[in-house]
């Protein structure tokens, strides 16, 4: 990796993920295509996963974390003071 980056960001939904995985990738100065070779993915593989769309195998949502040197976490869902999923 060119340089470390930190990052902490919690994301609930396929397109938050997304965001998360194109924030980090231009953070450390990769294009799609050179995240796409360290996972052994197609640069299209790791555009769709940028832009949320549902669908991707954990296994390559895996592989892109592993390429960004990123971890997945579960965890205990937080509260917001402000939740919008109780609007609904």
């Amino acid at each position: 990796m060119p340089k470390s980056v930190d990052m902490e960001q919690i994301a609930r939904d396929a397109k938050q993920i997304g965001q998360a995985l194109r924030r980090r990738r231009k953070a450390l100065g990769l294009t799609q295509a050179q995240v796409g070779e360290k996972a052994q993915l197609r640069q299209e593989t790791v555009s769709k996963l940028e832009s949320g769309r549902p669908g991707a195998p954990l296994q390559t949502m895996l592989a892109v974390l592993q390429a960004l040197d990123l971890e997945l976490v579960i965890r205990e869902r937080s509260k917001a003071a402000f939740d919008v999923e109780t609007l609904f």
